[in-house]
């Protein structure tokens, strides 16, 4: 997002441990001289000086910050949660750490890349789909902050039955995830996912989440714009303006070395000076006090006391919102999440490769990446995160500028995510960003990674009027079946209440129609060859 997609789908492939060691030095260490700027100054095994990774490593989690943070924010809602900051940020914490330790296991036991691990918003639309069906929608007095007491049974009872769920929901369904890796179906299974499925499939998962941008930035749309505004100042227009900062090494002493701010961390810097305007807008009374007023979410009080009320240190462990329950229509919709989810992390496997100076692996690393984001994921549901774990392409998209592609880097972003995962204070920090900051990010987010899917068109004919009708159908059947069946939700009877939750979860999932449509038609429209047209004419 920002974001998790095939950004780079056609590069090279990672290679095994043993080979990797062999290669050391020849394919990764370059200079000048080699004329090729563009290759790492540290490669998969080396390891920079011990600041460089603490630095680099605080970096990766700061670019990844935007992505993680955004999911238990959207959740909350669905979750009932709207009024009940602190375990907004117990839920934070828990995604931190999750990410974290996803990250650790990826990095020694999976593919074994420089490739950072987080939620993945392709679950997100299916988790958000399950969680608005009638037997889980929130209660009416969920909504109304003057009647939640987040302390109250009622309450509690109200929004764990919905996690739980969610929780068993995700682990059964990442099963499918850890077969398919360790079992090698992966490479099987991308011959036949091509861009018009991945395209609208990805896409849709941005677009489908207008709702819930355009619900958070109308809440103020002076702040909203501000921060819209700033991100895309910091991330377009000022990304290549380095900001002089000193250095030292043994061979020039002390020196200004050059620092891209800017581009490495538009969101966060967007999100701080938004956040900071707030504030003091806030302490100057110039935002409405009464809560039935427009612009009162755009105070930073509004939290009330979280951060104080929240502890120094908390610590996730899994089933500690209960025992997980399943739905089996909250499963077949989190398969389809988690199918997006593999193609992407693939895409992001190559692109890792390229950047990081590695030469092309064989299939058993890839296999062994997707098998160990399955049980990531696994992980996820069982320490109730809400969501699962996938590749971060924008982490990917940092060893290209950053030009360090060493796993100890990355290994150490996962140490310092388990970190701000304890830290209970900065999950409680992060609930009070105002609800239109929180809406600006969104509407900057959202569409990029509509953007990246429709970018994987790229790679194929988009001349042909098959393509076109493909695609075209895919995108706009994908808004309108969805559309219509949640304003009518009585249509699907079948008269089985299992079969009219699954069908229900399925034809609501904008990314899942799309996908499977564009999966349906580009494996069974012919393709006319050219020479064909040719000679007919």
């Amino acid at each position: 997002m920002i974001f998790h997609f095939l950004l780079f789908r056609h590069t090279a492939f990672f290679m095994d441990e043993q080979v990797d060691d062999r290669l050391k030095g020849k394919a990764c260490k370059t200079s000048e001289t080699d004329g090729d700027r563009n290759k790492p100054t540290y490669c998969v095994t080396d390891v920079p000086p011990w600041y460089l990774c603490i630095f680099l490593a605080i970096q990766h989690y700061l670019t990844a910050f935007g992505g993680i943070i955004s999911i238990p924010l959207i959740l909350s809602e669905g979750l009932c949660l709207q009024h009940d900051s602190l375990t907004q940020s117990q839920l934070i914490n828990n995604i931190f750490f999750v990410s974290g330790l996803c990250t650790i296991l990826q990095v020694i036991f999976g593919v074994r890349l420089p490739i950072l691990q987080g939620g993945t918003f392709a679950l997100v639309t299916p988790a958000m789909a399950l969680l608005s069906m009638p037997d889980w929608e929130c209660p009416a007095w969920t909504k109304n902050a003057s009647l939640v007491n987040t302390s109250s049974p009622v309450f509690i009872e109200v929004w764990q039955t919905r996690m739980r769920t969610l929780q068993g929901s995700i682990m059964v369904a990442s099963i499918l995830q850890v077969l398919v890796g360790f079992s090698g179906l992966i490479g099987f299974l991308m011959r036949f996912i091509g861009p018009l499925t991945i395209a609208p499939t990805v896409s849709l998962i941005g677009l489908s989440l207008y709702d819930s941008a355009g619900v958070k930035a109308g809440s103020h749309w002076g702040i909203s714009a501000m921060t819209t505004v700033l991100i895309i100042l910091f991330s377009q227009y000022l990304r290549r303006i380095p900001i002089p900062v000193p250095a030292y090494d043994k061979i020039k002493k002390l020196r200004v070395s050059k620092f891209f701010l800017f581009q490495i961390m538009p969101i966060l810097l967007g999100i701080a000076v938004s956040w900071l305007v707030c504030y003091l807008l806030t302490i100057y009374d110039v935002l409405p006090s009464d809560p039935d007023e427009y612009g009162y979410l755009a105070r930073t009080d509004v939290k009330g006391n979280v951060v104080s009320e929240a502890s120094w240190f908390t610590f996730t462990y899994p089933g500690k919102w209960g025992l997980p329950t399943v739905s089996l229509a909250g499963v077949v919709g989190i398969i389809a999440g988690i199918i997006c989810s593999m193609a992407e992390s693939v895409g992001d496997y190559h692109a890792c490769a390229r950047l990081s100076g590695a030469p092309p692996p064989p299939k058993h690393a890839i296999n062994r990446g997707i098998g160990v984001e399955g049980v990531g994921s696994l992980l996820a549901g069982a320490f109730g995160t809400g969501n699962g774990t996938t590749s971060f392409s924008e982490n990917v998209a940092a060893l290209g500028i950053t030009r360090v592609g060493s796993r100890t880097v990355i290994l150490l972003s996962g140490f310092v995510m388990i970190l701000m995962g304890i830290l209970g204070k900065i999950g409680a920090i992060f609930t009070t960003i105002p609800t239109p900051v929180i809406g600006g990010m969104f509407m900057i987010m959202f569409g990029v990674i509509g953007a990246a899917g429709i970018s994987n068109l790229q790679s194929t004919d988009m001349n042909s009027s098959r393509n076109i009708f493909i695609f075209g159908f895919s995108m706009f059947s994908a808004l309108v079946i969805p559309n219509w069946i949640m304003k009518n939700p009585t249509f699907l009877d079948t008269g089985v209440k299992e079969v009219d939750q699954v069908l229900q979860i399925l034809l609501t999932t904008h990314m899942f129609v799309g996908g499977f449509l564009g999966f349906f038609l580009d494996n069974t429209i012919p393709v006319i060859p050219l020479l064909f047209l040719l000679s007919h004419l």
